[in-house]
């Protein structure tokens, strides 16, 4: 009986034999992964300048022989722990940045005690962030600061500037940064007032749990964790897929709980009544009208971003106040967009462009 079309009978072994291989080095490196901590994320050398409640301010050590003027301050969201930044050496963004010539700090955030279920938005905005500007001014000997946001890092970045609009901020860039909570679509349908007691919430929990807010990004894509589990088999051959795995999941089931009060404030003032992007947002008694913020901003979104998407992020530029602002559309997610391969091509050689001529 003769073969099929296009079927090759002579390969039929090698191909075998190939997937009998591919099967065995499942096993063992499945064995390997469950018996291995993965890689060390957040390695780039760094000295810890202050540490103050649910804030840590940190100074990476330079690593080129020229130095910009402007040092860079690096705010991480509420949520994320800062070695999403510095990932696994060559992976790293604050170790490109600190590459090109950049003197670089974070703030970084660690959970909060239950004791600070009463931090609130003024906290972070009028104590935490200028508590690290005037640290980062006095570490440096320089009066000017630029600012990088990520994500609601961002928030808190244009918020910081929109009361401080005359102060020490030099340059702002904002990553994936939200300023439409209306077209937050699933976290609103989630925070609906009607259903949604928020106020209940926080008085009988205080801190938010982490473990809320990342089922609440799982719902976004609900069968991408099984899919993501599914392609770890498929390729825990693969030691550099497992290693960019690794890190990824490291980063989405590590999520930080938030201080009661100051989620009450993000789901009445942005999530309910829209106030940043009304221009009717306060903090502590004082006006955070974006359209204050004057000096040169560059906002980077993610195509395919699915936590902020760009109709929640597109106004950011046409609300601020500045002449000199840009927006960047890149492809990628939420986190590929600033970690990981793609970025490396695509955003932070932009990124290095924009901000070096600022920075002198």
């Amino acid at each position: 009986m003769n073969a099929p079309a296009g079927l090759d009978l002579a390969g039929i072994p090698e191909r075998i034999q190939s997937e009998v291989q591919r099967a065995i080095q499942r096993s063992i490196k499945g064995v390997e992964y469950f018996s291995s901590s993965g890689p060390s994320l957040g390695s780039t050398p760094k000295d810890i300048l202050a540490v103050r409640g649910t804030m840590n301010l940190y100074h990476y050590r330079p690593m080129a022989d020229e130095i910009y003027r402007v040092p860079i301050l690096i705010v991480m969201a509420t949520t994320n722990r800062g070695y999403i930044l510095d990932m696994v050496p060559g992976q790293s963004f604050v170790e490109f940045l600190l590459k090109r010539g950049y003197d670089v700090y974070m703030l970084d955030w660690t959970a909060p005690k239950p004791e600070e279920k009463r931090l609130g938005m003024e906290d972070y905005v009028l104590d935490f962030i200028p508590d690290c500007v005037r640290r980062v001014q006095q570490d440096s000997g320089e009066q000017d600061v630029s600012v990088i946001g990520y994500c609601f890092g961002g928030v808190l970045s244009l918020l910081y500037g929109s009361i401080f609009h005359d102060g020490p901020m030099k340059n702002l860039i904002c990553f994936t940064t939200p300023i439409d909570f209306r077209e937050m679509k699933l976290f609103s349908n989630f925070a609906d007032r009607r259903y949604f007691d928020v106020d209940k919430l926080v008085d009988s929990v205080g801190n938010v749990p982490g473990e809320m807010i990342m089922t609440s990004f799982d719902m976004l894509r609900p069968a991408s964790r099984a899919a993501s589990q599914v392609h770890l088999w498929e390729n825990i051959w693969n030691d550099e897929y497992v290693k960019g795995y690794r890190m990824m999941d490291r980063w989405g089931s590590d999520t930080l709980p938030l201080a009661g009060e100051y989620f009450r404030t993000i789901t009445k003032d942005l999530m309910w009544d829209n106030k940043l992007f009304n221009d009717t947002m306060s903090v502590g008694g004082r006006a955070a009208d974006i359209s204050k913020i004057k000096v040169p901003i560059l906002h980077a979104v993610a195509e395919h971003d699915h936590i902020v998407p760009y109709e929640a992020a597109k106004h950011l530029i046409t609300k601020v106040g500045s002449s000199d602002k840009e927006e960047i559309m890149l492809k990628g997610g939420h986190v590929s967009l600033v970690a990981g391969a793609n970025a490396i091509k695509r955003l932070w050689p932009k990124l290095d462009n924009w901000l070096g001529k600022r920075s002198t």
